[in-house]
């Protein structure tokens, strides 16, 4: 596992085996970040990042080797926070992240309290937990998103996390191998 491109492109990331932990592949990590691009390198600079389900903190550390000025990684396990920690420490990152070791619902409520407005949220919750994807979904339609903010999903590609939470509407499903990233964005309700 590696940084695809920015900053560190290249630099290595570690993982854990025994947790359960999936890292967003690199091929997936690249089409994803292609998409948000879409032939615009400097299309993530200044943004606000919500890594949810972190894992090893490799989409948010993506983001940040692409230019994003912050990003929150959400993570509930403290292995997988220490792993984050360890890859943010081997690449020498020492600011513009902040790690909160909450289940995601919390973590989004403590953030819409402080006023975050996050303009993309990756979330990769573990696929066997299907109805995660729901609840999340869920909170983030009830959350204060910047006003054009992207919301996406990874997910196995048999399994539909729906269309429409609330105000928050799929715009977007990119199936890869059985793989899928499903796109939200806030819409008038």
């Amino acid at each position: 596992m590696r940084v695809i491109a920015g900053k560190f492109r290249s630099r290595p990331l570690r993982s854990l085996r025994g947790l359960d932990i999936r890292p967003t592949s690199d091929r997936l990590r690249e089409t994803l970040f292609n998409v948000l691009t879409a032939g615009n390198p400097q299309a993530l600079e200044g943004s606000v990042w919500l890594d949810l389900f972190a894992g090893t903190g490799a989409v948010g550390i993506e983001a940040l080797s692409r230019g994003a000025s912050m990003v929150y990684f959400v993570e509930h396990s403290a292995r997988a926070v220490e792993l984050i920690r360890a890859n943010l420490a081997s690449l020498g990152i020492k600011q513009g992240f902040r790690i909160l070791q909450l289940e995601a619902c919390l973590a989004l409520a403590k953030l819409d309290q402080e006023e975050v407005r996050a303009s993309i949220v990756f979330l990769d919750p573990p696929y066997k937990f299907e109805n995660t994807y729901r609840t999340t979904l869920e909170a983030l339609a009830r959350s204060k998103l910047a006003a054009r903010a992207q919301v996406i999903a990874e997910h196995e590609e048999r399994f539909d996390p729906g269309s429409r939470f609330a105000a928050l509407e799929r715009t977007r499903k990119l199936e890869q191998g059985d793989t899928a990233l499903s796109f939200y964005r806030p819409t008038a309700a």
